[in-house]
């Protein structure tokens, strides 16, 4: 652990993941700030600052993961509670952001809601952004104030890259991951193969062809977001008919809602690598499931914005 005392410094977390926010503050070296978020039997939340933030340079780690709309408030009357409190800067640190999937209008009369929240936490006092894999890297635009965007894949490629298996091939789950999926094959030093599929509704994926050459390889699918693990299951399982000699996924946001867990355990997946920008309840921990921190790159990226120094250090 490091030791990072500058009273200037003050890290904050509400409710949606403290046992992160613990982590970072263990990273960093410095106390996790004395504050509360509780909720009236109504369901309204109200924030507690019990320390000075004046003249402070104050960093708000909230993950907007279920229940999505309590986390949002919460962390958008934190913001607020800063700012009235004269907070010198409020950086809001969103490992997860939640709307991310709604960033444009895929019909008509669609709402984008990741731009109404990227305006809610604005016009709340936030001076900057720290997210983590946004679905839709334009979301950045969304906001008119700086936003720093960490990557997941150092992270997932390292664990990989220890891991040490033979005949890599990375696949992407559709055609919108490709970047993503190129990335980690770089740092494998990995082909890469595409499942070309269609969505015809929401949560419902039918796998068409794959693109590539599989057979007798160990693939590994990534992709931003696992949800209800319907795309990622029906991956695997067309994986391994096609000649995958294994298969093994992996996501920075593990939100696997519904029947995700269930599916994953009586999928092909023979392990599935995820980080804790979500946190999983005891029932989600299942065998199958490998959780990685994100802990010490957030630390690094606030103790950069903190310092002012370079945050794209961090991506190599």
């Amino acid at each position: 652990m490091a030791n990072y005392r500058d009273p200037k410094l003050k890290v904050f977390t509400c409710n949606a993941n403290p046992e992160l926010a613990r982590e970072i503050v263990e990273h960093i070296g410095t106390p996790l700030g004395n504050s509360e978020a509780v909720h009236f039997s109504d369901g309204e939340c109200q924030i507690k600052l019990n320390e000075s933030v004046r003249g402070a340079d104050v960093f708000v780690i909230q993950p907007t993961c279920a229940p999505v709309n309590e986390t949002l408030m919460e962390l958008l009357v934190m913001v607020d509670a800063l700012k009235r409190a004269s907070a010198k800067s409020i950086n809001v640190v969103i490992p997860y952001y939640g709307y991310a999937r709604q960033d444009r209008k895929a019909r008509a009369r669609d709402p984008i809601t990741a731009k109404l929240v990227a305006n809610l936490i604005e016009t709340a006092g936030a001076h900057r952004i720290i997210a983590m894999d946004l679905h839709a890297t334009q979301i950045q635009g969304f906001f008119d104030i700086p936003v720093d965007h960490l990557l997941g894949v150092p992270i997932l490629g390292k664990y990989f890259q220890d891991k040490g298996l033979p005949d890599i091939v990375v696949v992407s789950p559709d055609h919108g991951g490709v970047t993503r999926a190129r990335k980690l094959a770089e740092r494998l030093e990995a082909p890469i193969a595409i499942i070309d599929k269609r969505r015809p509704e929401p949560n419902v994926a039918e796998v068409m062809n794959i693109v590539g050459n599989i057979e007798g390889k160990t693939a590994i699918i990534i992709d931003d977001i696992i949800d209800t693990a319907g795309t990622i299951t029906l991956a695997a399982n067309a994986l391994v008919e096609a000649g995958a000699r294994e298969v093994y996924a992996c996501c920075t946001h593990p939100v696997l809602s519904g029947p995700a867990i269930e599916r994953i355990d009586s999928s092909k997946i023979r392990e599935l690598v995820v980080t804790n920008t979500i946190p999983l309840p005891p029932e989600k921990q299942i065998e199958k499931i490998k959780v990685l921190s994100v802990a010490p790159i957030i630390g690094e990226a606030i103790i950069r914005v903190h310092e002012e120094l370079s945050v794209s250090k961090l991506f190599d």
